[in-house]
Formats: structure tokens, sequence, C-alpha cells
């Protein structure tokens, strides 16, 4: 069976699209919904997303931890956040790798936002056998990203 290369699922959030959208664009919240995500440490002084704005990933899955490089390309707020995974390692990220792209689109509508967030594999060029040896690895309990987020979005 080939490994999926795009997953996208969508959900309505009783929330406004710039409130959710602040909060899934800050990196270093991502470990409060995520289930293997621990968080983010930005490189450099942000107040918000931007474009070319890089944070590494601090990530668990099973017994393994590693640590990604990550950059913005899309930051229009309300709108639309993007980034890319492209370098991954131990503590530091020391690989260059075309690894995924994450993408979260906001879109006014009747009762709230619907929010809808995208995996990209752009592990395309990997051979199915090395991308399978990582995607294995047992996740935690799966949460929805954009569910929690909107939780925590109503608490504030």
């Amino acid at each position: 069976m080939a490994r999926e290369l795009t997953v996208s699922d969508s959900v309505v959030v009783n929330v406004d699209a710039l409130s959710l959208y602040e909060l899934i664009s800050d990196p270093t919240r991502m470990g409060d919904w995520s289930p293997e995500n621990l968080g983010a440490t930005l490189r450099g002084d942000r107040e918000s997303a931007f474009l070319g704005m890089e944070f590494d990933g601090h990530n668990k899955r099973g017994r393994a931890q590693w640590t990604t490089r990550c950059t913005v390309t899309a930051a229009d707020a309300g709108k639309l956040f993007e980034f890319r995974v492209h370098k991954i390692g131990l503590a530091t990220p020391r690989i260059s790798a075309a690894i995924a792209t994450w993408r979260y689109r906001f879109q006014p509508v009747p009762g709230g936002t619907r929010v809808t967030e995208t995996w990209i594999d752009d592990r395309r060029g990997w051979p199915d056998f090395a991308a399978d040896i990582f995607d294995k690895l047992p996740p935690a309990e799966r949460r929805s990203p954009t569910f929690s987020a909107a939780t925590s979005a109503r608490r504030c």
C-alpha cells in the first residue's frame, strides 16, 4: 500500500479567525495540542508569525525523540499559516532534508471559523521503506490540533 502524501481535515469552531490564527501560528504553543510535538524554540525574537520565521520543533513518538528546523512559508493573519519542516536531528537539527509542510487555512463561516489543517509529506524522494521505518513508530494518543487550539481560544 502506497503511503499517503497529503492528509487534510477541517473543523468549525465558534471563535473568530484571527484569534485561532494567533494561537495556531505560535510555534511555542504547538505542544499544547499536538500528540507528537512537545513545543518549539523560536530562532530570534518575534511578536507574531512572519514569512521566513524559523523555529526548532521538539518532538517525541514512542521512545524516539528528535528536533526539526522549520521555516514559515505563509503568514497571512486570520487566513493562512504554513511552515515547512526541512532539517532534522536528535537535539539539534543537522541533516537537511525535505520532510513535511503543515498548512492551516482559516475561513469565516456562519457560527465561527472553519479551520483546515493539511499535512503534506515532502519526503517524496525518500524510498518507502525509509519513510515507513519512522511512520511505524507508535504515535501518542491522537488529538485534533485544531480542536485543541479552538478549546484554548475559548479560554482566552
